[in-house]
């Protein structure tokens, strides 16, 4: 296992504090739509890329030399994040992107300061143009999401604070599962390293949506699966092959991983919106749908809300479904 326990924890005290100590907690209302059940949620929305992406790219970039070019694919989110912490440690970042990316994620990356190169009908294709790219430039550092550990240890900073000590004594929280999104698989696979180590009993389950079944698929073969066609509305987790370093990393952290419909996963961003007042992109909602679904065993769940930056459409429906359920 290359993601070290030791490093994540030396991880909070590098990443930028903007992306840390995020908020987690038990929302009555939410509980009592999800049954009863003392569902934990952990809001990574609140900071300037709207997504836990910031922690894994704050930490890989601050293990290069200062003014490194930085090159990576993403479908928005990994890119903010690379742009962000690139242009506060003076580092040029150049992000290739699906031609169908988020316009509005495309705008905050440029915004941010990247270059944003559109290459191809899909994330795939925006990774394969990112590598090819990279080997023809040397100098530039190929930063792939999924693949470098530093990433990934990051992202487990989240395990860090969900096993945190409540305040006033009242000892660690005891979750029976923690529920997780899965794209390019750096958040689990964090996530996991930690709580592996600090909460062995608590489950860690990954979440695929049903069209893009990616990474239930390798694991049951033991490795990386091509899914031809990632057909979801939840472009965060719509990867159609995973890294085979994510792959081999779940296959010994990862307990379970569930499959949860587009229709599921629009529910719960509703249900979201409705109970914690949180306006949620498909991909960040996927953990809750897979609780919301009945597919998570235990009455303490915990789950991460991974992503606030839909598309524009998705916020149009998201109205009119909010609309209707209130008449």
């Amino acid at each position: 296992m290359d993601l070290d326990v030791a490093r994540i924890e030396k991880a909070v005290r590098v990443i930028d504090p903007v992306f840390l100590d995020t908020p987690q907690y038990l929302d009555e209302q939410l509980c009592r739509a999800l049954g009863g059940r003392a569902v934990t949620v952990k809001v990574e929305t609140a900071n300037p890329v709207r997504s836990f992406k910031g922690r894994g790219a704050d930490l890989m970039l601050s293990t290069l030399a200062p003014g490194t070019p930085v090159v990576c694919a993403s479908s928005g989110n990994f890119g903010q994040a690379v742009a962000y912490a690139g242009r506060a440690r003076g580092m040029p970042v150049e992000v290739f992107v699906p031609e169908t990316v988020n316009p509005d994620k495309r705008e905050r990356m440029e915004a941010f300061g990247a270059r944003v190169i559109a290459a191809g009908p899909d994330g795939s294709s925006a990774r394969e143009a990112a590598a090819a790219y990279a080997a023809d430039h040397p100098d530039r550092f190929y930063a792939q999401d999924g693949s470098q550990a530093a990433i990934a240890e990051g992202a487990g900073t989240i395990g860090v604070e969900l096993t945190r000590p409540r305040p006033g004594g009242a000892g660690r929280p005891v979750y029976d599962a923690v529920v997780l999104p899965v794209g390019d698989g750096a958040l689990i696979n964090g996530v996991g390293r930690w709580m592996k180590e600090h909460a062995p009993g608590t489950r860690i389950v990954g979440v695929n949506a049903e069209g893009a079944p990616s990474m239930l698929e390798s694991l049951r073969a033991g490795r990386p699966v091509r899914v031809e066609h990632a057909r979801t509305f939840a472009d965060g987790i719509a990867v159609s092959l995973p890294l085979e370093a994510s792959v081999r990393r779940a296959r010994a952290l990862v307990d379970e991983i569930v499959l949860v419909s587009d229709e599921a996963i629009a529910a719960a961003v509703e249900l979201a919106a409705r109970t914690l007042g949180i306006l949620l992109e498909p991909a960040g909602a996927a953990g809750l749908a897979a609780i919301a679904q009945g597919l998570v065993a235990g009455d303490r769940p915990a789950t991460v809300l991974t992503g606030a930056n839909p598309r524009p459409e998705q916020v149009r429906e998201l109205a009119a479904r909010l609309a209707r359920s209130s008449c």
